[in-house]
């Protein structure tokens, strides 16, 4: 099978849940790689492979983070078992990240990654999304890792955290804020998003940037209402109720179809029909929430 191949079939794996299938894959390309290309410099870290194959039993660990903040988040449950197994277990990740992950039990270290200056190579390192498949575990046997701090402040019950704005990667994942008015209308709000607020919201300033500050409001609600982005993970990582809205194509690992997500428990999905239909999307939401007492 050429690259495409074998790409094309780890993506229909994980769309469907086959995370054994998918991880023959991974052996695949692993087996096919070649020693001296693993962690390349001259290439973007987000396309790089770190992994050997080699048993992590017994070593001092470098795990790295590459990837997207979500990714981080999303992966990090992983950790706990890892560390069962390892000497040690250090972490390298995005700084934003580093006061969040610096609670999780059973880690010697956690770093802030500096591109221009990563950590030296441990004895044995590997790439955060690599994990699953190193540790052949799936998301239900290791849910996410208990990183909640206390909420910002107390807030009115059924208060609702709404995110509808998303980074540079993927605009098509936005909902335009005018779809949630009914909502923010409806039930307390609070802004996930940075910046002036375009709906009725009790922080009408917008969240405050920090990813610390963001969680501590995401603890205070009863209700995460977001698109795909990092706040998603964020909110499922915390054990929060997480309501995700989904474009119609939407990333493999929300898999194919269906409401409930193997990586988040607390999480219920919504999916556009047809791509761009996000109305009947956001009807679909209001009938759930609107009908809750908060």
């Amino acid at each position: 099978m050429t690259a495409t191949d074998l790409h094309g079939a780890w993506l229909a794996a994980m769309r469907r849940g086959d995370f054994e299938a998918a991880w023959a894959v991974n052996a695949a390309v692993l087996a096919a790689h070649d020693p001296a290309t693993r962690d390349d410099p001259r290439l973007p870290y987000h396309l790089r492979w770190v992994w050997d194959g080699r048993s992590f039993a017994g070593r001092h660990v470098l795990v790295r983070c590459y990837h997207g903040l979500g990714d981080t988040l999303q992966f990090a449950r992983f950790l706990p078992a890892l560390a069962a197994r390892a000497a040690s277990v250090s972490l390298e990740c995005q700084p934003a990240l580093v006061p969040l992950l610096s609670r999780m039990p059973g880690l010697a270290r956690v770093i802030a990654f500096d591109v221009a200056a990563p950590v030296p190579p441990s004895e044995c390192d590997i790439e955060v999304m690599e994990l699953g498949f190193a540790l052949r575990l799936r998301p239900e046997a290791c849910p996410p890792p208990t990183l909640a701090g206390p909420p910002a402040a107390a807030l009115p019950p059924g208060t609702l955290g709404l995110c509808w704005q998303v980074g540079d990667w993927d605009k098509a994942r936005e909902v335009p804020p005018a779809l949630l008015s009914r909502l923010a209308e409806a039930r307390p709000c609070v802004s996930l998003v940075p910046g002036r607020a375009p709906l009725p919201c009790l922080n009408p300033d917008g969240c405050p940037p920090g990813i610390a500050e963001t969680a501590a409001l995401v603890a205070g609600v009863a209700r995460v209402v977001t698109v795909d982005t990092m706040v998603a993970h964020l909110a499922g990582a915390l054990a929060r109720p997480v309501t995700l809205l989904l474009k119609h194509d939407a990333d493999w690992r929300w898999m194919a179809d269906g409401a409930a997500s193997p990586w988040y428990p607390t999480m219920r999905i919504h999916r556009q029909p047809e791509p761009g239909r996000w109305a009947p999307v956001l009807a679909a939401v209001e009938a759930d929430l609107l009908s809750e007492t908060g």
